[in-house]
């Protein structure tokens, strides 16, 4: 028991806690943003998140009881739907990287707002059950949403990085609020317009 207790209050797990809450907290505010500051914030807290959560110590679970869970389906539903109003025509991309695609010749459509809740509810039941501060459920949740990082989360979390990297940096030019001058908006006159001989 001295070792589970010692190893959930190893650094690399309280940096996790802290990067895991701040992208919780970040998600249940993402109605306040707009699409550019919520792109902009989300692709800086996703790499994070995956760093912390891949410096984990291996656990091991203490129990087989099952855990808690606190996210509810409409807290879920809530998450999701914000972030979806967030993204509007820009939550879906098309995605290689699923089980599915093995029986299809075809992309799969996913959505950037059901991933990121996909992942903040695997997040917040741990966070959740870790405020409750009893070691033995701390460390197995820990230990399951590690093995959640593994197995799903952690999958979605580099798919929807990808998918997101492509909505900030490779927008249409309508999409962009643009201060370039096209050739046109340029009045040259012939002879010397630019002073060159």
């Amino acid at each position: 028991m001295k070792k589970e207790s010692q190893t959930i209050f190893d650094n690399n797990v309280i940096e996790f806690v802290t990067v895991a809450a701040e992208y919780c907290v970040f998600l249940e505010r993402a109605a306040q943003l707009s699409r550019p500051e919520f792109t902009d914030k989300v692709l800086k807290l996703l790499p994070l998140l995956y760093l912390k959560a891949s410096l984990l110590p291996k656990l091991e679970r203490i129990t087989d009881d099952s855990l808690e869970v606190f996210v509810t389906e409409a807290q879920y539903e809530n998450i999701r739907q914000q972030v979806a109003a967030v993204m509007t025509d820009k939550d879906d991309y098309l995605e290689v990287f699923v089980p599915d695609m093995i029986y299809s010749d075809q992309p799969i459509k996913k959505n950037i707002s059901e991933d990121l809740a996909d992942i903040y509810q695997d997040i917040r039941d741990f966070i959740f059950v870790f405020q409750l501060g009893l070691n033995e459920t701390m460390n197995d949740s820990l230990c399951v949403c590690q093995e959640n990082f593994k197995t799903i989360w952690g999958q979605k979390l580099v798919n929807t990085l990808r998918a997101l990297h492509d909505v900030k940096y490779n927008q249409n030019p309508e999409d962009e609020d643009s201060d370039e001058f096209s050739e046109e908006d340029m009045d040259f006159d012939d002879d010397d317009s630019l002073g060159f001989e």
